[in-house]
């Protein structure tokens, strides 16, 4: 079993950046798939960007490329998600998610196996 805990999140102006955390235990996560989604009120989860077991390969929505930058550090457990250029419309909550069979990473919410409880970003205009 693999838990996730999501840190980072917090309120910015528009045009700031924020460092999101996502930490592992109960299993190692060098093997697995991993990807950053968020909710904003009222509407459905969506893709942000994912990345591969090795951090060479990454993925990213369209509305988030060339601003948010997805990496991982195996030997801490641990994957992040760099946002610049911050705007209102990404205020959301932000998940992470481990994928055990797509260790290239995934656009997919079903393709994710395990899920943190999400870090709150508000970005204010």
């Amino acid at each position: 079993q693999v838990q996730l805990v999501e840190s980072g999140g917090g309120l910015v102006q528009t045009g700031g950046s924020l460092r999101l955390s996502c930490a592992a235990s109960g299993r190692t996560l060098s093997s697995y798939g991993m990807g950053w989604f968020r909710q904003a009120p009222g509407e459905e989860r969506k893709f942000v960007a994912a990345i591969s077991w090795n951090g060479y390969s990454t993925e990213y929505a369209d509305s988030v490329k060339g601003r948010f930058t997805i990496s991982r550090d195996n030997a801490k457990n641990t994957v992040y998600l760099q946002m610049n250029s911050l705007k209102p419309e990404d205020t959301a909550v932000y998940y992470c998610a481990a994928s055990p069979r797509y260790y290239a990473g995934s656009s997919s919410i079903p393709h994710y196996a395990y899920w943190g409880q999400g870090t709150q970003v508000t970005v204010s205009s």
